[in-house]
């Protein structure tokens, strides 16, 4: 548990998590940004950004979150990469629970994207919670001594992935892309795992099993189909949905799982606000989501000096 109280908890590191942490921490309010992944956002995968504003020429999307991140840590904000399991906002100050600590602050910005998936495989319902999971840290352990699989291909599904080895006998990851993608370092590391094995070009299309899990069948690029023998199965693809399922029910969603904000990002429970593409508000775009962070951020400002209501 971190002994420190910020006055700002941003979960999420894509650009509007990154500018209200900018504004906030200019304006000399302590900011933390929770950041899950920094390779895995929406914008971290643009290979060309060429219309920002203030920008000029060409550079990948993951370059401008380097810039912005850089910029926010150096006004003063603190960038933490975690994963953020849940959110208690029953009380004044508002906690954050992720895997190796937690956090406290006096607002909090949910800034998670949405890069949730809408569509389940089959089987994948029915065998929830008896072989199916979205969390490794969360049920990793149930898995030792035996075979598991990861269904996706980005920085997130690698870091499970490895995860999972401290428990696993073998961890197959299953990649619906001809590659994986993520930092370096993380590459290297599956590569020189023994216990670790990479299939490429799969597209998962169901679990199998009776009372429990027993394989994933998945299916390759020639439409060819074969089950891969597996205890249990961490899915772990990027779709389009928002991410939201970690709020537990605390806050408002419109009837499409968005976040209900008004026009200063403000949510149905004082001192919590929500930006970019989690709210459905506008075009996903890396620049309205920069200026809804600046929105925020600005609100929480005279929210926290009592210059507006909570409500």
């Amino acid at each position: 548990m971190t002994d420190t109280i910020y006055d700002v908890l941003i979960i999420g590191g894509g650009p509007a998590g990154l500018a209200a942490a900018i504004y906030a921490a200019r304006g000399k309010l302590s900011a933390i940004v929770l950041d899950r992944a920094p390779t895995a956002g929406a914008l971290a995968y643009a290979s060309k950004i060429a219309n920002y504003p203030g920008i000029r020429g060409v550079m990948t999307g993951a370059d401008l979150l380097d810039t912005m991140r850089s910029q926010a840590i150096d006004f003063g904000a603190v960038y933490q990469k975690a994963a953020v399991m849940g959110l208690d906002f029953a009380s004044e100050n508002k906690v954050a629970y992720a895997a190796e600590a937690t956090y406290t602050g006096r607002a909090v910005v949910i800034a998670t994207g949405s890069r949730g998936r809408r569509d389940k495989i089959e089987g994948e319902e029915e065998f929830l919670g008896r072989g199916v999971h979205y969390c490794a840290t969360c049920d990793g352990a149930f898995y030792t001594d035996r075979v598991v699989g990861v269904v996706g291909w980005d920085e997130v599904a690698l870091e499970e992935a490895l995860f999972l080895t401290r428990f696993a006998r073998q961890v197959h990851i299953i990649s619906p892309k001809s590659a994986l993608h993520g930092p370096e370092d993380m590459l290297e590391e599956i590569a020189a795992c023994p216990c670790i094995t990479v299939h490429t070009a799969l597209k998962a299309v169901s679990v199998v099993g009776d009372s429990g899990m027993t394989g994933l069948t998945v299916r390759t690029r020639d439409s060819e189909e074969r089950v891969i023998a597996l205890d249990g199965v961490f899915m772990l693809l990027a779709g389009t949905a928002p991410i939201t399922d970690f709020l537990a029910g605390q806050l408002k969603l419109t009837p499409e799982g968005c976040i209900e904000v008004d026009c200063n990002c403000v949510t149905n429970v004082p001192g919590v606000y929500a930006i970019g593409d989690v709210t459905c508000a506008h075009p996903n775009q890396a620049i309205i989501a920069a200026g809804e962070g600046v929105i925020a951020a600005l609100a929480i400002d005279r929210y926290l000096k009592g210059r507006e209501r909570a409500s």
